[in-house]
């Protein structure tokens, strides 16, 4: 006889496929306290206008009224275009359209944080950086 369930780390690809089942359970918690969610997931690519590639862009979601962008990515060949700053416009345009309260994202220290600074983001926590570990900020918006 058990006591209850046993704990296996599961590591690399294995542990994406797993994901569905380990969410539901938390899916079915948030939904049982707050009621059904909102949750929607956004896109906006960069594409090569040669081959219609995706080269870059934004990938974030939405839900319980916020919106985070959790990647942006531009090619550094693409750099200094604006076309980091016209993606989260796109973001942001998503987020007011769908009555967020705010964006909210992370970067690391030899990210971006400056960028978002610019526009208009503030940093509302920090992870520090160390032995193994890379000091890493939180920024949010809000509308």
């Amino acid at each position: 006889m058990t006591d209850g369930p046993t704990i296996r780390v599961i590591r690399g690809d294995a542990a994406a496929e797993l994901r569905p089942a380990i969410v539901a359970p938390l899916i079915a918690f948030n939904r049982e306290t707050f009621g059904p969610s909102d949750r929607e997931l956004f896109a906006a690519v960069l594409e090569d206008p040669a081959t219609g590639e995706t080269v870059g862009g934004l990938y974030g979601e939405a839900s319980y009224g916020w919106t985070y962008v959790q990647l942006l990515v531009v090619p550094a060949a693409q750099r200094g275009r604006d076309l980091g700053t016209r993606l989260i416009a796109e973001a942001e345009a998503f987020a007011r359209a769908r009555g967020s309260r705010g964006v909210f994202l992370d970067t690391f220290e030899f990210q971006a944080r400056g960028f978002y600074e610019k526009l208009g983001y503030v940093v509302f926590g920090e992870l520090e950086g160390g032995e193994g570990a890379v000091r890493r900020f939180f920024l949010k918006k809000v509308f």
